[in-house]
């Protein structure tokens, strides 16, 4: 799924400090504002992730104009993709039995085609 959210950036020091209104929890830092920025796309992609794994709610994104936040702060919208998130991140292997008609099997095992990586390719396309 991919979410595009507001996030507050509120510099403290020499640090970037970063959090999401909207989700309770997802906050984050950074030493400098691109860094909190890719800091954040991260630690917000991880939130929505759990999220979808633990079936809670995920809230609709308020308006920035109505986001609350000091008037030094910096606003930006962040989008976070957790299908690419999950690929970049969760990159184990799980072991699944298919069947298949044997005759396919036969034949894909003659064309030296992997069945694995067509079904992983087929999963991509298909999500």
């Amino acid at each position: 799924m991919k979410y595009t959210y507001t996030a507050v950036f509120t510099k403290k020091g020499n640090k970037i400090y970063a959090r999401i209104p909207d989700l309770d929890g997802c906050i984050t830092t950074g030493k400098d504002l691109i860094d909190a920025m890719d800091q954040m796309a991260d630690a917000m992609a991880a939130w929505l992730c759990t999220a979808e794994d633990e079936n809670l709610s995920i809230p609709t994104p308020t308006v920035q104009a109505m986001i609350k936040h000091n008037k030094d702060d910096m606003l930006s919208l962040i989008k976070a993709d957790t299908l690419a998130y999950r690929a970049a991140t969760d990159t184990r292997a799980v072991r699944k039995n298919v069947s298949l008609p044997r005759w396919l099997s036969i034949l894909a095992d003659r064309k030296h085609i992997n069945c694995s990586q067509v079904l992983q390719e087929a999963l991509l396309a298909k999500l």
